[in-house]
């Protein structure tokens, strides 16, 4: 059951409540580059990402939010740390959210000059608490980044916003050890209801980091916790995104699209099962279906376990049936059994 929190608004997106839970990532090009900016926020909008976020460290460097808000139709959020003048720059360009910790950004009167530019423009604020930064009062308290530490890490800034009268906050507690990054998102859930974005940060490379992510962010949503989610790889951002979105399936969320099962294969197996199961992930990229398409590796157990799907096939020597629904409709043979069944996918 998921955990329902307030709504907030982020551009043309409402995270919270019973609203999607969106998928997000982060553009990794030299800020200086603003033209290798605006491209890849490009690729990251066509792999279907829904929030996209841009590092911002001074206030010059605003122009670069700016360009890239007017290339994609996602909501931009700003990544701020310490200079509260490059979150008052990203306001004045109208970026859709802005990622800042409040008590790294100075006096009170910093917050609050903050707080109401984002006021003035409906611009909500992301809190973003690592294990790995925390406050030195509040380390030397725990004596680690327990997630007690993390927890009272983030209620610290949501007050300094609060004090201001401000609400439209979205808090992230992340940390790279997953089990305390669970049990702190666990203990802040239940103690606000500001909306929460989920991740595990410095998951690691691309193979450690989906595992990680999987685990972390996965475990979090079939707990009902989350309303945003990012997978943090060392990768391009277009993989973050594709990645989020398979753990949204994994956990039986609806996501638009395609998706591909196929068993592992065994001795049994008497034709290219996992070769025809790429190739046709490959080719089923940008289709906009919500199907499930199995790729089964012989016609003993294939059809079974795959009666979910709504379109498979299940080999032996040189042909594969074809089932739908489970139901099995007529045997493909030859050459182009591939060819032949994305034919029927394309009937669907």
């Amino acid at each position: 059951m998921r955990q329902i929190k307030r709504e907030v608004k982020v551009g043309s997106l409402t995270l919270g409540g019973n609203h999607p839970i969106a998928v997000q990532t982060m553009l990794n090009v030299p800020i200086e580059d603003i033209e290798g900016n605006v491209a890849q926020a490009k690729r990251c909008a066509e792999a279907g990402c829904q929030i996209l976020r841009v590092t911002c460290p001074t206030p010059e460097d605003a122009k670069c939010i700016e360009a890239v808000k007017n290339a994609v139709d996602i909501p931009i959020v700003a990544d701020i740390h310490f200079d509260y003048k490059a979150a008052l720059a990203c306001a004045a360009v109208g970026v859709d959210k802005i990622r800042i910790n409040p008590g790294n950004i100075g006096s009170d009167d910093r917050v609050k000059e903050v707080v109401r530019a984002c006021q003035a423009k409906n611009i909500p604020i992301r809190i973003g608490v690592n294990g790995g930064s925390l406050e030195k009062h509040i380390l030397a308290k725990y004596g680690a980044a327990v997630p007690e530490a993390m927890v009272e890490s983030a209620l610290y800034h949501v007050r300094l916003l609060e004090k201001f009268d401000f609400g439209d906050i979205v808090i992230s507690i992340k940390s790279s050890n997953v089990p305390r990054m669970m049990e702190a998102y666990r203990q802040l859930s239940a103690k606000t209801d500001y909306p929460l974005h989920v991740g595990v940060t410095e998951a690691g490379t691309y193979q450690m980091g989906l595992l990680k992510s999987g685990m972390g962010i996965g475990g979090m949503l079939m707990e009902g916790i989350g309303d945003t989610i990012r997978v943090s790889l060392a990768a391009d951002p277009e993989k973050e995104v594709e990645a989020g979105f398979n753990i949204l399936r994994a956990v039986g969320l609806p996501v638009a699209g395609p998706e591909v099962i196929t068993c592992p294969t065994c001795g049994r197996t008497q034709y290219p099962c996992t070769e025809i199961a790429n190739e046709v992930e490959k080719r089923l990229k940008g289709c906009k279906k919500s199907i499930k398409v199995a790729v089964m590796g012989c016609v003993v157990n294939g059809p079974g376990e795959a009666r979910e799907a709504d379109i498979g096939i299940a080999g032996g020597k040189g042909e594969a049936l074809l089932f739908v629904h489970g139901q099995p409709v007529r045997k493909l043979t030859g050459e182009n059994i591939l060819d032949q069944f994305m034919a029927e996918i394309e009937k669907l």
